[in-house]
């Protein structure tokens, strides 16, 4: 049913709460893979050294935060696990990577906009809702 699940974090409380239903959606349904991806928008290379290469390790540490937090969330697991940080536009990117990897199932936390701004642009759950190869799973 669900052998493939992409968890998409952004270490905030949602995608926290996503982990943490993930997991234990993947221990119910015996999943085979749990992927936990999370997106960041490209680093411009216009930035120049030594402020590229400290963007770079502040990026890398603060990806490795967010996945050790998320790997408590989802706790012990029958699924393999992976990780992947990824750059690009969010909701884009989740959808590829499900594609790519052939995912049953896309997990991921709300974060609604307010304002204009999310009545104009959507949100990103709302983007990879409507594009998604998949049935996509929104946790508050």
């Amino acid at each position: 049913m669900f052998d493939d699940i992409l968890v998409a974090v952004d270490g905030s409380e949602h995608g926290l709460h996503a982990a943490k239903l993930a997991g234990d959606l993947a221990r119910a349904v015996k999943a085979q893979h749990l992927r936990i991806i999370t997106v960041y928008d490209p680093i411009p290379s216009t930035l120049g050294e030594p402020n590229l290469s400290r963007t770079i390790g502040a990026r890398l540490q603060e990806t490795q935060a967010i996945f050790d937090e998320t790997l408590k969330q989802v706790g012990e697991s029958p699924a393999e696990i992976h990780t992947e940080m990824i750059e690009g536009q969010t909701a884009e990117k989740i959808v590829e990577v499900a594609s790519i990897r052939n995912s049953d199932l896309i997990v991921m936390g709300s974060r609604g906009r307010s304002g204009l701004a999310g009545v104009l642009l959507g949100s990103n759950s709302q983007k990879v809702v409507s594009q998604a190869p998949c049935p996509v799973l929104i946790v508050r």
